[in-house]
């Protein structure tokens, strides 16, 4: 990132307890930034000085810990890396859109990871990378704040962990019918599995 491009980070979903965002604030200070925080009933707010600019994070109260919302348009390059260095290990939403010069590129992150790469200059368009099949604005909507793929990952993960158990007492019993029962039932979790995380 060039000093003067802005990054602006649009529909965030990430999730912390108040411990992280404790290491979140000494991480700043290590970094050598001037801030202060705040906390109300329903809002913790960090705010970091970034040259003559003040960047107001807002981590909105919710059942089991905070969650930072808003959008953040910042030009500080160290910053900026620091915010996408948390999306990716929060494994987090976002909306990243990078200005420089006539340009945009826009970034659709789901989970920590980069699903789709569009590039905008002028009135032109470009798909630069599309993970899967193409999804549409709103059915990328429903999938951001959807907790259903996720919920499903960790279930076929569980069955896979469930039938490797079996698979290795079946082996240690030399029962070569639920060895091959098992191997087949975990090729196809195997398969869905990664249906899933693709």
């Amino acid at each position: 990132m060039n000093k003067n491009d802005e990054v602006e980070y649009c529909n965030l979903e990430l999730r912390f307890d108040r411990q992280h965002i404790q290491d979140l604030i000494k991480d700043l200070i290590k970094e050598g930034y001037s801030l202060y925080w705040s906390e109300n009933e329903s809002v913790f707010l960090i705010s970091v000085r970034t040259g003559r600019k003040l960047v107001k994070l807002r981590f909105q109260r919710i059942k089991d810990g905070f969650k930072l919302v808003g959008d953040y348009m910042i030009r500080d390059a160290r910053l900026a890396e620091w915010m996408e260095k948390l999306i990716g290990d929060m494994r987090g939403h976002a909306v990243v859109k990078r200005f420089r010069d006539r340009q945009i590129i826009i970034e659709n992150i789901l989970f920590g990871e980069v699903i789709r790469l569009v590039e905008i200059s002028g009135y032109q368009q470009r798909v630069l990378y599309q993970k899967g099949p193409l999804l549409s604005d709103q059915e990328l909507t429903k999938l951001f704040y959807s907790t259903h793929g996720e919920e499903r990952i960790r279930d076929h993960r569980l069955a896979v962990d469930e039938q490797l158990d079996r698979l290795s007492e079946a082996m240690r019993g030399s029962d070569a019918e639920a060895v091959m029962d098992c191997t087949a039932k975990l090729q196809q979790l195997t398969r869905e599995l990664a249906a899933l995380e693709w």
